[in-house]
């Protein structure tokens, strides 16, 4: 083998170890190097040793780093997205996401860091992480909001930053609809779904009994799903693959032969997840498309926010439990919408061509929005002036003013 060709396998080799978070040890494998063998067509092909796979990986690092700070150069404004977790050792980790439109106006994001934090998630340092981040990457002027959860740490956190704070509305809609299943009574039945739920995730021996019930009943072979609580739509996902395997599930724990101390749901109780996985579709559907990574989602919030107030109003045959989620649904989430960046919510929403017409603002309040927008247009307007830019015609006669390699047209 040629070394070039070698060289080219070994490359590919380090980027499918960093992409897909396999061991470097994976190396040492034998079936892998059989595989690599009879793919390359070289009978004596011998694997690279970790030394080379490290150095590999940190050139490939290098490379990717110079694009992103490329990119980050010549852009001429930066958003970041930054969360706290946890590892499953328990390790605390940070991590910042730029998210950037390029000279062709597509969307891009990226990993700026992901670093082990020892320290406690004060504000005071939770700041200084967000600054030095920016900092590190020479984009501190250029970063206009930061995106976190509604934690009140991360809320002062930024706020001692001198970026603007959009909070993330995916986790405000979350907390609303733990609030509203909490409001509605449906705990007990929650409780029930869980611990059934618990009961065959937590035996192999339960789940092949489960498994063969739905063999039997010609259904998929699918496990139950646990909601956890800090999981978006989980209990969605929980509720749904419950009434979806209810018959199969009954037939398992009703088996004489098959010993638990479960307390079954009753046929109202079944009932009840039916009506509440419908109440639930509307924040899942909201959800997913709030969190896109392909596109720009600041502008579907207000407009997102009106579509689930009107999802939630109470009709007249409604039961109890649901009229109390609706209106827990409706009370909570109005609170969290005045915590949101209103202004910035409310020019995304008018630059956007779907709701330009901002059906989703009320009408009193549309003529300010598109002041603001106007006062943003002159701003930048000025900035052109000052700057001395030539103004040039294009095809249709429209002038244009290229301002940081980006074009502005005055319409």
């Amino acid at each position: 083998m040629d070394q070039a060709k070698y060289d080219n396998i070994t490359n590919a080799l380090a980027s499918w170890i960093a992409k897909n978070c396999r061991p470097i040890s994976i190396v040492t494998d034998e079936g892998l190097q059989d595989l690599l063998r009879t793919a390359s067509g070289n009978g004596f092909y011998k694997l690279p040793s970790r030394q080379v796979i490290d150095t590999r990986i940190a050139s490939l690092y290098s490379l990717q780093k110079a694009k992103v700070q490329l990119l980050l150069d010549n852009a001429t404004y930066v958003s970041l997205t930054a969360d706290y977790w946890s590892s499953v050792a328990n390790d605390s980790y940070l991590g910042v996401t730029a998210h950037v439109l390029d000279r062709t106006w597509e969307l891009k994001s990226f990993a700026l860091a992901v670093r082990h934090v020892e320290e406690r998630h004060y504000s005071d340092a939770c700041s200084r992480h967000f600054t030095e981040v920016a900092t590190n990457w020479g984009i501190l002027d250029k970063v206009t909001t930061l995106s976190t959860d509604n934690a009140r740490n991360m809320v002062a956190a930024v706020s001692q930053t001198r970026f603007q704070h959009m909070p993330c509305f995916a986790h405000s809609l979350q907390l609303t609809v733990n609030k509203a299943l909490v409001e509605s009574g449906v705990d007990n039945t929650l409780s029930k779904c869980r611990k059934i739920v618990g009961h065959f995730k937590h035996s192999p021996s339960n789940n092949n009994e489960l498994k063969l019930e739905q063999r039997r009943l010609t259904l998929k072979e699918e496990a139950l799903i646990q909601d956890v609580a800090t999981r978006w739509n989980s209990t969605l996902l929980m509720i749904q693959r419950l009434v979806a395997n209810k018959e199969p599930v009954l037939a398992t724990l009703l088996n004489p032969d098959h010993r638990h101390n479960l307390q079954l749901l009753s046929d109202a109780e079944w009932d009840k997840l039916r009506v509440i996985q419908a109440l639930l579709e509307p924040s899942r559907y909201a959800t997913e498309l709030l969190g896109g990574e392909k596109y720009v989602s600041c502008s579907v919030v207000l407009p997102m926010i009106c579509h689930l107030l009107l999802e939630m109003k109470t009709l007249e045959d409604d039961p109890p439990y649901v009229i109390r989620f609706k209106n827990a649904f409706i009370a909570d989430l109005n609170a969290r919408k005045q915590s949101c960046n209103l202004k910035w919510l409310q020019i995304a929403t008018a630059l956007d061509p779907r709701f330009k017409l901002l059906k989703c603002v009320p009408k009193e309040e549309r003529e300010a929005i598109w002041s603001e927008v106007q006062v943003l247009v002159e701003d930048c307007e000025r900035n052109v002036h000052s700057q001395n830019h030539q103004a040039t015609t294009d095809s249709t006669g429209k002038q244009v003013y290229k301002v940081h390699s980006y074009q502005i047209y005055l319409l």
